[in-house]
C-alpha cells in the first residue's frame, strides 16, 4: 500500500516548503525589550507589525522558526470568521467582529505587498445530509449579511456546477472565502514586521514568565528577558514540554492536530471538473474533510481530521487519501506527494479570545480557521496592549472557559473523535 501510494520523493513534510520553508534566524536574545511577543505565527508577527507602527520596541520569541508551526502548515483557506458566525455563539456583534477579519488581511496583504498567491475565490460547503443541507439553507442569508457578500444554495441536482462529484447532498456557495499560499503569506508578514523594526528571534523556549512590580522577566532555554509588557500568542502549541509560558492559558486551549496531503500533479481537464471555480472547500461533516486545488491549480490539497490521537503524517495519509478517493473516486490512483501535520487550537465555548491574564496580554483559539483570524486577533491584542483601541473589540475579556482537571493536554480527544465518527456514519445512513 505504502509503495502505490507514495509518489517517489515522498516527503512527511508540508508541500508549502517547496517554495516557502520558514527560515532560520540567528538573532540575539535581547536583555531587555518594551513587548515581548511569545509566539512567532500570524498572531504574534501581525502584534508585532502592529505595535511597531505605534511606536513600541518590539522583539518576537518562538522556540522554533518563525512560521514554522500551523502558520505555514495550513491549508491556505481565508474566512471571514464564517465558523464564529455561523455556530451563533455569542451576540451579533461577535459574528461581525469575527467577519471583519476578511477585509483586515486582504488589506495587509496588499498595503505590505505580500506576495503568497492571495485570491478571493469563495467557497463551497457541501452538506453531508440533507438535514445538513436545510440548516445551511436556514442560515445563508444572515451569513450573507453579516458578511457583507453573497451566499447561494446549490441543491445536489446542481451541486457539480460547484464540485466535481455526487458525494454529498448539495451545499452553500459563499463568496467571503479566499485562498493563499500560507508559507509564502507567514514569511511575508514576517519580513513586514521586520521592515517595520521588529526583531525576530527564533530557536528561544520562553519556560516561565514572572510579574516584577509592574514588569516582567521571560525565563528562556538562552536566557532571560526583561519586558515592560508581554503579549502570548501561541495558540495551538501552547503546551511544551520544556516549560509552558503561560499554564493559565494552556489551560484553556484544545491543541487538535489536523493532517494534509498534497497529491501529484494532475492533468489540468481533471483539475477543472474538480474544481469548476477554484473554490475552497470543506463539508459539514463532524469529522471534516477540507480541500482545495493548489495555487498553481496543479494538484488537490486534501486536509482533516485523520486522528484526533498522536499519529505520524505517514499513518494519516492513506486515510486521507480513501477519504479523498470516496469524493473523488477518479483519484483512487493518485499518488501522494507530501503528507504533513500541525496544531490549531479550539476553545471550550468555540469561541477567539484575547485579553489580559496577571498582566500578561493574550490572543488565542481561533477554531481551525487561523489565517484571516489569527492575523485579526494579533492586531487587536496589539491595539489593547498599547492603549489604542478606538472601541472594544468584542472578542476582548469575554470569560475564557476551562474545565476541571484540564492542564493543556486533550487526552479525551480520541473517544470524542469515536462519538463524531459514529455520528457522522448514523446520519449518513439516515439520510
Amino acid at each position: 500500500m505504502a509503495h502505490a501510494l507514495f509518489a517517489p520523493g515522498f516527503k512527511a513534510a508540508p508541500w508549502w516548503w517547496e517554495a516557502a520553508e520558514p527560515p532560520a534566524r540567528s538573532g540575539e536574545v535581547p536583555d531587555r525589550v518594551g513587548v515581548a511577543v511569545v509566539g512567532g505565527g500570524y498572531a504574534g508577527l501581525s502584534a508585532a507589525l502592529t505595535l511597531r507602527r505605534l511606536g513600541h520596541e518590539v522583539a518576537v520569541l518562538d522556540a522554533e522558526r518563525i512560521g514554522w508551526g500551523a502558520s505555514s502548515r495550513n491549508g491556505g483557506m481565508v474566512s471571514g470568521g464564517l465558523k464564529v458566525a455561523s455556530s451563533g455563539a455569542g451576540a451579533r456583534e461577535i459574528a461581525l467582529a469575527a467577519a471583519a477579519s476578511l477585509p483586515f488581511i486582504e488589506e495587509t496583504v496588499a498595503r505590505e505587498g505580500i506576495d503568497c498567491d492571495y485570491k478571493r475565490v469563495g467557497r463551497f460547503a457541501p452538506a453531508w445530509t440533507p438535514k445538513h443541507y436545510a440548516a445551511q439553507a436556514r442560515r445563508a442569508e444572515g451569513l450573507a449579511e453579516i458578511t457583507g457578500m453573497p451566499t447561494a444554495m446549490l441543491p445536489r441536482e446542481r451541486q457539480r456546477e460547484a464540485l466535481g462529484s455526487d458525494h454529498y447532498h448539495g451545499g452553500m456557495l459563499v463568496a467571503a472565502t479566499g485562498g493563499l499560499h500560507p508559507g509564502k503569506y507567514a514569511r511575508g508578514l514576517a519580513s513586514a514586521a521586520e521592515r517595520a523594526g521588529a526583531a525576530l528571534v527564533d530557536g528561544v523556549r520562553v519556560q516561565g514568565i514572572k510579574d516584577e512590580a509592574g514588569a516582567f522577566r521571560l525565563s528562556t532555554d538562552r536566557g532571560e528577558v526583561r519586558s515592560d509588557a508581554v503579549l502570548v500568542a501561541t495558540n495551538g502549541y501552547s503546551l511544551h514540554r520544556g516549560g509552558t509560558a503561560m499554564p493559565w492559558l494552556a489551560r484553556r486551549v484544545i491543541p487538535v492536530g489536523s493532517y494534509i496531503i498534497a497529491t501529484e500533479e494532475l492533468d489540468p481537464a481533471l483539475m477543472d471538473r474538480l474544481f469548476p471555480g477554484r473554490r475552497m472547500v470543506s463539508d459539514t461533516r463532524r469529522m471534516l474533510n477540507y480541500f482545495r486545488p493548489s495555487p498553481d491549480g496543479r494538484r488537490v490539497l486534501w486536509g482533516g481530521r485523520a486522528s484526533l490521537g498522536p499519529t505520524t503524517p505517514e499513518a494519516a495519509a492513506p486515510i486521507l487519501h480513501r477519504k479523498m478517493a470516496t469524493v473523488f473516486p477518479e483519484l483512487a490512483r493518485t499518488r501522494v506527494t507530501h503528507a504533513w501535520t500541525g496544531n490549531v487550537a479550539f476553545t471550550f465555548d468555540l469561541l477567539p479570545h484575547i485579553g489580559v491574564q496577571d498582566g500578561i496580554h493574550y490572543a488565542a483559539g481561533c477554531q481551525g480557521s487561523g489565517v484571516a483570524m489569527a492575523t485579526w486577533l494579533g492586531h487587536n491584542a496589539a491595539l489593547k496592549l498599547a492603549g489604542a483601541a478606538n472601541e472594544r473589540f468584542p472578542l476582548d475579556g469575554r470569560a475564557f472557559p476551562t474545565r476541571p482537571g484540564y492542564r493543556g493536554h486533550p487526552w479525551f480527544l480520541p473517544m470524542v473523535g469515536g462519538w463524531y465518527r459514529l455520528m457522522d456514519r448514523v446520519e449518513r445512513m439516515a439520510a
